[in-house]
């Protein structure tokens, strides 16, 4: 093969297109449907209390996973006739759950009634830096220079993007803190993930801890929600089904589908959640974008790129 011929085949790939074509798609695809998960909670918490919207999806989408999962031939010859997760598995599934659903997606919704839901998606942007740091942290190894200045610029974007918000009773401080938990509890929950060779197809798996998260969660949706309230109407449902079908399932098949091709490229799609996000709540939820959100999403863009430089 000539000299020409490699270069041209480094930029057009097997096929003869451009490389990284193939994923424009699915990427904005993703980036587009993962982005309206927060102005969905916004509408679905405006019918009932957050614990209770939280608690019904997690039930259903968990229920719904598995059923589909134990009923595909191709899960049931991967397992090799183990069906089951094993204790251990139980186990390890349990505390990712309790992570990556409960305190997380808890925090998320109880916030989302405290704060706009472009500064919800725009905090959702940060997970990947507070997920480097703790992986530096776990690892003992000092984190990059890069990897804490990405993690001071994106913090201090969502600062900058809130401040105004703040005035016009559009946030509060509870909620950002309430933000911030969540986030640091599923960056936690990816690192935990990370540690374990998990033998479980995928959708077992993501369907146990859906549930299992929903388990746990429903002790304190049953002691602090108010059911009394609680509306059941077609705003509730329409938000529980777009958090389920099309959020957390469309989303997160193209999210695989782009993670399978280039891990890399697939974390670059993240950067365009934030500004989806804002478009979202300003188009169907009246919340202002001023010069502050445009500046605040620039510095949380400017940091996970800092943050992923290496």
């Amino acid at each position: 093969m000539t000299d020409l011929e490699q270069r041209e085949r480094s930029t057009t790939g097997e096929s003869g297109r451009p490389a990284g074509r193939t994923g424009l798609l699915p990427g904005l695809f993703f980036a587009a449907l993962w982005a309206s998960a927060s102005a969905a909670t916004k509408f679905g918490v405006q019918s009932v209390h957050p614990l209770i919207l939280a608690n019904v999806r997690f039930f259903i989408a968990g229920t719904g996973i598995l059923l589909v999962a134990y009923s595909m031939p191709r899960i049931r010859k991967a397992q090799s006739g183990r069906t089951w997760p094993t204790r251990t598995e139980f186990k390890r599934i349990a505390v990712f759950a309790l992570l990556n659903t409960t305190i997380y997606l808890g925090a998320f919704v109880l916030a989302l009634k405290e704060v706009s839901a472009g500064i919800g998606s725009l905090s959702t942007a940060t997970s990947p830096l507070f997920i480097t740091l703790l992986s530096a942290l776990w690892l003992r190894r000092v984190p990059r220079r890069t990897e804490l200045g990405g993690l001071v610029l994106g913090l201090a974007g969502v600062c900058v993007a809130t401040y105004p918000l703040l005035k016009d009773a559009h946030a509060t401080v509870q909620g950002l803190l309430i933000l911030l938990v969540g986030m640091i509890s599923v960056s936690a929950a990816t690192v935990y993930y990370a540690r374990f060779d998990w033998r479980l197809p995928t959708l077992i798996f993501n369907g146990w801890q859906v549930l299992i998260g929903g388990v746990l969660l429903l002790p304190f949706t049953l002691l602090f929600a108010d059911f009394g309230a609680a509306r059941y109407a077609g705003r509730f449902w329409a938000s529980v089904f777009w958090l389920i079908i099309p959020v957390s399932v469309v989303a997160l098949q193209f999210w695989f589908f782009l993670v399978r091709k280039d891990p890399v490229r697939a974390s670059l799609w993240l950067f365009l959640c934030p500004i989806f996000g804002f478009l979202y709540a300003n188009i169907l939820l009246d919340e202002p974008i001023t010069a502050w959100t445009v500046a605040g999403t620039a510095l949380v863009i400017g940091g996970l790129w800092l943050g992923r430089k290496q």
